[in-house]
């Protein structure tokens, strides 16, 4: 398997971007792996309770199984794109791919809790490579824009299909081969996307200066996120008011101050702070991570409520949540239609009410209400997890210049992954302060109801000057 690119001439190089075969083989290997990153971003809920009964761990051991892998993944993403440039893409990729594959046998093998929640954070870092680089080997096979949006468009449709598809398929391998059965599967499926990726022709990495790695804040920001992550995930259990909650939230608060004072003053930031100047782009950040939040969280909340209180078996935990999953696809294909006509404001305001009133209605839902009462609010949550990512993307990659749309893409990936891992936390934790066969889901429910509506105003203001700049749009 030849992953020499950096031997390539520069007019060698030239001539891959070019060649269309090269470019087909490069999207196929590709979307094989965006898929399986995507199916492992919802393919364990449904296996929360049978990893519960298999291992005996409580809330706070389930967080860690779904977090560890976000958090690894939003921490490790911006400097998995730097990587990608020193080493080439796909080295990269080939590396992230291995990772993933290896990381993936671990969960499926693992013994233990500490073991498998290893195995999902090495997952993690596995995606933080294959994501980036992945967008990296596209951009560098089609340099035609319209034929670049097409490749990218197929290759972000692919990993909304898997994420539909994915409580389905959790369900399903679960019913009939066991909850192990749910990790091994990607196995073949990374192997298929290495031999795949052994085809490709690639440019050689990047001989440039700025492609340096930001090691201190690397290092400060993954201890930030996972200080955070830890005392949201361990309050409960260990009592916020105990020894251990109050050591981890000063050495949060320290590590995200630490944070700042680095990139303000890195001449090659991981987190270019710069970037935020712009109220467009601070508040499509702050719209992703919203909605990663709130629809991570309840993700995680109602899986749980569909085996621990309806007491579903996991394939019908996983049927259950299709009008969720499914329409998170729909939403995205919807999106584009949307902001054409409407410009990016009022749709990602609908889509905010539309979560408030998914998670208003699901409070309704107890125990004895029929399954069928909860279809209405799952399809508003999932339609406008599908709308909002798309549509507060596009301005904010507007407001910086082409040669950052890069790293301004990757920031707000990260603030999605992040707020994925943060909703988890904290939707669990709220859960898990009343017992979930009676009012458990009410916290959660709340909490995703206000965050909804408090980004109302929030996304209007941010995008204040664009509906100045915009005639008729928003």
């Amino acid at each position: 398997m030849n992953t020499d690119c950096g031997a390539r001439s520069p007019e060698r190089a030239s001539a891959v971007q070019y060649d269309a075969s090269n470019a087909r083989r490069i999207l196929n290997a590709t979307c094989v792996s965006y898929v399986v990153v995507l199916l492992d971003t919802s393919i364990v809920n449904v296996a929360l309770e049978p990893l519960a009964h298999a291992f005996d761990v409580q809330m706070t051991g389930l967080q860690w199984v779904v977090s560890a892998y976000t958090l690894l993944f939003a921490s490790l993403l911006l400097t998995g794109g730097t990587l990608g440039d020193r080493w080439g893409a796909k080295r990269g990729y080939l590396a992230g791919l291995l990772i993933f594959m290896m990381a993936s046998l671990g969960c499926a093998l693992a013994l233990s809790p500490p073991m498998l929640i290893a195995a999902r954070a090495l997952q993690g870092i596995g995606a933080a490579l294959l994501v980036p680089c992945s967008l990296k080997l596209i951009h560098q096979a089609t340099p035609d824009p319209a034929e670049r949006a097409r490749a990218i468009g197929r290759w972000v449709g692919l990993g909304g299909v898997a994420l539909a598809a994915g409580p389905l398929v959790g369900g399903a391998l679960i019913h009939w081969l066991g909850w192990r059965s749910i990790f091994l599967v990607n196995v073949p499926v990374c192997l298929a996307g290495a031999v795949m990726a052994g085809r490709i022709a690639c440019a050689p990495p990047a001989q440039s200066g700025a492609n340096r790695i930001d090691l201190s804040g690397l290092m400060t920001g993954m201890v930030a996120l996972a200080t955070l992550i830890g005392v949201l995930i361990e309050g409960h259990a260990l009592g916020w008011t105990s020894a251990w909650i109050a050591a981890g939230a000063v050495l949060s608060a320290l590590a995200w101050l630490a944070l700042l004072r680095i990139e303000a003053r890195h001449p090659h930031p991981m987190l270019p702070l710069t970037l935020f100047r712009s109220g467009v782009f601070t508040g499509s950040a702050a719209a992703s991570m919203a909605s990663a939040f709130v629809f991570y969280g309840l993700l995680f909340v109602v899986s749980l409520h569909f085996q621990q209180v309806r007491g579903y078996t996991a394939l019908q935990t996983g049927t259950a949540l299709l009008p969720m999953t499914v329409m998170v696809a729909a939403g995205s294909l919807l999106a584009g239609r949307l902001a054409g006509r409407f410009g990016p404001v009022r749709p990602v305001l609908w889509a905010f009410v539309a979560y408030a009133a998914g998670a208003i209605g699901l409070a309704f839902v107890t125990a004895d209400v029929p399954y069928a009462f909860a279809v209405l609010p799952m399809l508003a949550i999932g339609v406008a997890s599908g709308v909002v990512s798309p549509i507060a993307t596009a301005p904010a990659l507007q407001t910086v210049a082409p040669a950052r749309a890069g790293v301004a893409a990757a920031v707000l990936n990260t603030a999605r992954q992040a707020g994925a891992a943060l909703g988890v936390a904290i939707f669990g934790s709220l859960a898990g302060t009343v017992p979930p066969a009676e009012t458990g889901l009410y916290p959660a429910l709340g909490l995703a109801a206000g965050v909804s509506l408090a980004m109302l105003p929030a996304w209007r203001l941010a995008l204040r000057e664009w509906g100045r700049t915009s005639p008729g749009r928003g």
